[in-house]
């Protein structure tokens, strides 16, 4: 037993040594983060930084309003998720470790835990969340976009590394991966089944991360199984104030509870949404179902079509400013 216990805390310890060469190297590669106190591990591309025209030409096809002006943005080099985050890892999250976690730091009986639920953890769903549609190995979804930030912070906490959801800039430039057409992989939507699962192959249901073809950056899904948040409000006419210089900011900061940014599209969708330039903006009815007074900070029970993917810059920011991003108490209400 002894001897096992022992082998267990190497293997913890060469996945941390791992992990933290990985990024600390200076050569800016793709990584496996290790999950401390799990057997889950979370994939991450690296990323170059660059220029690209963000937003659709005039002329693409079921191009939308709030996808121009196209306006030349700088990205810096960041880190992304290979793959959608799936259940087996969001589950960690959402009811077992920060569960435990949470009752270890208050010393509280669960009955007290309730109280404190709103800002530590996700209270379990009356309904599984998953709908059925299949767990193991599957995207997260239905979780409001505090959640994913909320589990953003708990994978900081566990690891020591700076985990956030990307702006849309970040994930449009990924998503293109320095193309200018409208899908990653050219401008042929007939082909949209070999890259992507969406209501013309989907059967009704999302499919497990990774079964069709990756983009040019080697990043799976992100056209199409399910929506993926972002960091941005929501704001329609936001690329026509950047381009008339009204704001300098690469993102929309969150400010209102309704409505934030989705990209990519999902299995219910057709192939307009999955377009790169795309926009998708949260709304009220994803809750719906809720028979929660209030409803949920954590959930969104209407909303089988939304998950996320991380993402992690290369220059790490200040202790304050992921306190910032992680503290958005005043919001929290999703």
């Amino acid at each position: 037993m002894l001897v096992k216990r022992l082998l267990i805390a190497v293997g913890l310890l060469a996945g941390a040594i791992y992990t933290t060469q990985a990024q600390t190297s200076t050569d800016f590669k793709s990584y496996t983060q290790v999950v401390p106190g799990s057997n889950q591990t979370y994939a991450m591309v690296a990323i170059p930084g660059g220029k690209f025209m963000m937003g659709s030409p005039a002329a693409e096809k079921d191009r939308k309003p709030d996808e121009g002006p196209q306006h030349n943005v700088a990205i810096e080099p960041f880190y992304m998720g290979k793959y959608e985050v799936t259940w087996d890892l969001y589950d960690l999250f959402a009811f077992t470790t920060m569960e435990k976690e949470m009752a270890a730091k208050y010393n509280q009986v669960d009955a007290n835990l309730a109280k404190t639920d709103a800002t530590t953890r996700p209270s379990p769903p009356y309904v599984d969340m998953s709908f059925g549609m299949g767990r193991a190995g599957y995207p997260a979804i239905n979780m409001t976009q505090y959640a994913a930030i909320k589990f953003c912070a708990w994978l900081y906490a566990k690891t020591g590394m700076f985990f956030r959801l990307p702006t849309e800039a970040e994930w449009e430039y990924a998503c293109r991966a320095n193309t200018t057409t409208p899908y990653s992989f050219g401008a042929d939507a007939s082909k949209l089944g070999e890259y992507a699962v969406f209501n013309g192959n989907s059967d009704g249901g999302y499919k497990k991360i990774g079964t069709k073809k990756p983009n040019p950056f080697g990043l799976y899904d992100m056209h199409g199984n399910v929506m993926e948040w972002t960091k941005d409000q929501y704001v329609e006419d936001y690329y026509q104030q950047v381009a008339s210089g009204k704001v300098k900011e690469a993102y929309a900061p969150t400010t209102t509870l309704y409505p934030n940014s989705v990209r990519g599209g999902s299995w219910d969708d057709g192939p307009e949404v999955l377009r790169s330039a795309a926009r998708t903006p949260s709304a009220p009815a994803w809750k719906v179902l809720d028979p929660q007074s209030p409803k949920s900070d954590w959930w969104l029970t209407s909303a089988s079509f939304v998950g996320f993917r991380l993402v992690r810059p290369a220059k790490t920011p200040s202790e304050e400013e992921i306190k910032t991003y992680y503290d958005i108490k005043a919001i929290k209400d999703y």
